[in-house]
């Protein structure tokens, strides 16, 4: 099965969207592409307030340098034990959960849909540092991952500039045309891999800036790529949504994480919320599976 992934890459430029084009501009794009990318669409300053709020929870691990997100110590990636000790406390952040409920992203969200969103209470924080080549997230759909049907799409916000060598997402394009694919064991962060077939050599990629969003179908085929600096730590965060009523899988209701880490629970995260606006608010939703 390895040998699918033996062909060569192709990379192009991602296709650039702009929030002020058409709805039917940016749906056709979506369903060509299976995915949007839109450039600074969230604020500079929204994604510093969180990027530093991650990072202080990141201590003493990760410090926050002039040039971004750095090191300090020994690497490390999702499940080791490093990681579990300074996740609670990132999955806590208040801001982490309210950075995808706010009015422009779920306008957005509505537009691409054409229909009430529901955003996932599933937030992700993703912490990538060097000298951990391999351990990158391979290739994988989220249409097997969050056991999701074709209306769920994944948002994804770069928090600081992701240069090449950070190690930057990639997108198969037009990968979701061709529906779920096999998988197997694979090294990196979630452990599988789906399938790429020989004919699949068009990956679509870009240098990121702060506050870059990528909206991906939920069977484009996506993998970040490793990050190959000294010292620097890639932070971007991403969430999945769907159609308000569309099934979701009941796992997407829990903590990311929150099956392997033990006392990681929604009490546990809300205890020092300054709102309960956002606390449970997926409780009453009508289509858990």
């Amino acid at each position: 099965m390895a040998a699918s992934n033996l062909q060569a890459e192709i990379n192009r430029d991602l296709v650039v969207s702009r929030p002020d084009e058409s709805d039917e501009t940016l749906r056709a794009r979506f369903a060509g592409y299976g995915y949007l990318y839109f450039p600074a669409l969230v604020a500079a300053g929204d994604c510093d307030a969180l990027l530093a709020d991650i990072v202080a929870e990141a201590d003493p691990h990760v410090t926050l340098a002039s040039d971004g997100p750095q090191l300090v110590g020994e690497p490390f990636f999702e499940t080791d034990p490093a990681w579990d000790a300074i996740y609670p406390g990132i999955q806590s952040l208040e801001g982490l959960h309210g950075f995808f409920h706010t009015l422009a992203m779920r306008e957005l969200q509505s537009r691409l849909l054409d229909a009430e969103p529901f955003v996932y209470p599933m937030k992700m924080a993703r912490i990538s540092t060097p000298r951990k080549i391999g351990c990158e997230t391979p290739p994988h759909q989220d249409a097997h991952s969050h056991q999701a049907g074709p209306t769920m799409a994944g948002l994804w916000v770069a928090l600081h500039d992701v240069p090449e060598e950070l190690g930057r997402l990639k997108l198969l394009a037009r990968s979701h045309t061709r529906g779920v694919r096999p998988v197997f064991q694979a090294d990196g962060v979630g452990g599988i891999q789906c399938e790429i077939y020989p004919d699949e050599t068009e990956w679509h990629v870009s240098d990121y800036g702060r506050g870059d969003v990528v909206i991906f179908h939920s069977c484009t085929v996506h993998k970040a790529e490793p990050n190959r600096t000294g010292n620097a730590v890639r932070v971007s965060v991403d969430t999945r949504y769907c159609d308000f009523g569309a099934p979701v899988f009941r796992t997407n209701i829990e903590p990311h994480h929150g099956w392997r880490i033990p006392g990681l629970d929604w009490e546990v995260i809300y205890r020092d919320w300054r709102s309960d606006a956002l606390q449970y608010y997926w409780q009453d939703y009508p289509a858990i599976t």
